[in-house]
């Protein structure tokens, strides 16, 4: 019980309520738009069944070549993010190596909070933490654009399918699906980053991180599940919107 003590006394109780909101808001959130999205519908959804039709027209095409090019260029996003992520890696490492130099810079920028070197160290800790789960969700994402990229080359001839031979559903659900994990596997990724910025947001104050916890979860809810994008997808809206 003494060391249990210990422990919860590192931190000050606000603090302790900024990391339980930011990891119950991430994962609950998480949760709550994966329902939702089979409920109501969301960005991600709408556009999941657009790769489903995608996948259903590349059985009625005799040169899928311009599939493949889609499909690579896919999976560029994602690539991107997880050489730009080992980078934020590396340099989150570098300032823990350095941690007593840059916790004394923290200091001299107004309205941080004033803290140990021991707290600004989990603070990088956190940090870090986002951007290596980041950084597997996008190469997760890479490998599994690779493996709809499969799907696309071995598909079989178009002839098949007209003869009845083969199933056209069958193969639009199966190779719709993996591309469609690969998007939301991205979308992982990139709400990690979205979360990011609210645990920096910790280094000023942990007021400041539970604001940033529920602001960020707030843009996030606002683009999935209320943005004008979404109303185009779902054909219920003009695309015509104010700037």
């Amino acid at each position: 019980m003494e060391k249990l003590w210990t422990v919860l006394t590192f931190l000050p109780a606000i603090d302790w309520l900024a990391l339980a909101l930011f990891f119950g808001g991430w994962v609950g959130y998480a949760q709550f738009a994966k329902h939702q999205a089979v409920s109501k519908g969301s960005v991600l959804a709408a556009t999941n069944r657009e790769r489903r039709l995608w996948m259903l027209q590349v059985t009625y095409r005799e040169v899928r070549v311009i599939d493949g090019v889609v499909v690579q260029s896919l999976s560029t996003s994602p690539s991107f993010f997880a050489s730009t992520t080992i980078l934020i890696i590396g340099g989150l490492l570098a300032v823990l190596g350095a941690s007593d130099q840059a916790s004394e810079l923290v200091r001299e920028i107004p309205f941080a909070a004033r803290t140990s070197t021991l707290v600004f160290d989990l603070k990088l800790v956190l940090l870090a933490g986002i951007f290596v789960y980041a950084f597997f969700r996008f190469t997760w994402s890479m490998r599994q654009y690779t493996f709809g990229a499969l799907l696309v080359a071995s598909a079989p001839d178009h002839k098949l399918f007209e003869s009845g031979g083969l199933s056209r559903e069958a193969f639009a659900d199966r190779a719709g699906r993996v591309v469609g994990l690969a998007a939301e596997t991205f979308n992982d990724g990139l709400r990690a980053y979205y979360l990011a910025f609210a645990a920096i947001a910790w280094f000023f104050s942990p007021w400041a991180f539970i604001g940033g916890t529920v602001g960020v979860i707030y843009i996030l809810y606002q683009r999935e599940f209320r943005s004008e994008v979404l109303k185009v997808l779902q054909g219920d809206g003009s695309g015509e919107g104010g700037a």
